[in-house]
């Protein structure tokens, strides 16, 4: 069987507050977009469990993907048969696109539907929980508000669809604890919950990322991928998540790649 796990953008971010636990209180919305990795499991003759991967190269330790953590979860509690796993991975890493989180999501209902395992959207949302904070929106895979860890969610009345969407990444990998230097929680006059019921022509001087004030400073070449985003006459641009990735949403077809030569450009219309 195979399936296809999206990315998913965020639009505005607020860090709200620091947790007890070291962690961070976020309000943000995720909204999914269709640039997509692949995943295939095949139950082999031989028995013999393999995982491979091809596209965008995975550093590290294939050990540790998210897919074969999810894999693993799901074995423990109910002993399936060895399979043989594919990713294609076209979706860019360290890009605040929830790729990694989106893959483990997908392999969790991929199994369920598989296996006949009849586990229940709650059930799944659980197991993925323990692969990270935002894992679980995508089994779902619709328009939330998402707040404390990005954790708890609520759907929103939503939809972009109609809108154009270009994601620019540059070779640049910011890491989340590099994205919460500097940061100062605070809550915001407004909630991103309530921003996004405006226009979206109300955007850009409203829904804002607190993470960009830190990460642009030290990578004023994220900050330029923006602006060039709306000089190009993006309606709306910023940057998911903690980075690197910049995104534009532009109310007709664009074709921009010829701008973004040495970066990762994807190009396609909202769901």
């Amino acid at each position: 069987m195979i399936t296809f796990p999206n990315a998913k953008i965020n639009l505005g971010l607020s860090v709200v507050e620091k947790r007890n636990d070291g962690y961070h209180n976020i309000e943000t919305v995720f909204y999914p977009l269709p640039l997509r990795d692949s995943l295939q499991i095949v139950r082999p003759k031989d028995g013999v469990m393999d995982f491979s991967t091809s596209g965008i190269q995975i550093p590290g330790n294939s050990d540790q993907n998210l897919v074969l953590k999810a894999w693993g979860l799901l074995q423990q509690d109910f002993k399936l048969p060895l399979v043989k796993i594919h990713l294609h991975k076209a979706i860019p890493l360290g890009a605040g696109l929830g790729g990694g989180s989106a893959d483990a999501a997908f392999i969790i209902k991929l199994i369920n539907e598989d296996f006949e395992l009849n586990l229940t959207i709650a059930q799944m949302q659980e197991y993925a929980g323990k692969i990270g904070a935002d894992c679980p929106f995508f089994i779902i895979n619709k328009p939330v508000f998402a707040s404390g860890k990005g954790d708890h969610f609520m759907p929103v009345g939503l939809s972009l669809s109609g809108y154009f969407a270009v994601i620019v990444k540059p070779e640049i990998n910011v890491s989340t604890a590099e994205a919460y230097a500097g940061i100062v929680p605070q809550k915001p006059d407004v909630s991103v919950q309530e921003i996004i019921k405006t226009p979206i022509e109300n955007w850009k001087e409203n829904l804002r990322n607190d993470f960009e004030d830190t990460v642009f400073k030290k990578h004023p070449e994220i900050a330029t991928i923006k602006d060039s985003l709306y000089k190009k006459g993006a309606i709306y641009a910023s940057m998911s998540g903690s980075g690197s990735a910049v995104y534009g949403i532009f109310g007709k077809e664009v074709h921009l790649k010829k701008y973004f030569s040495n970066c990762f450009c994807w190009e396609g219309w909202f769901w």
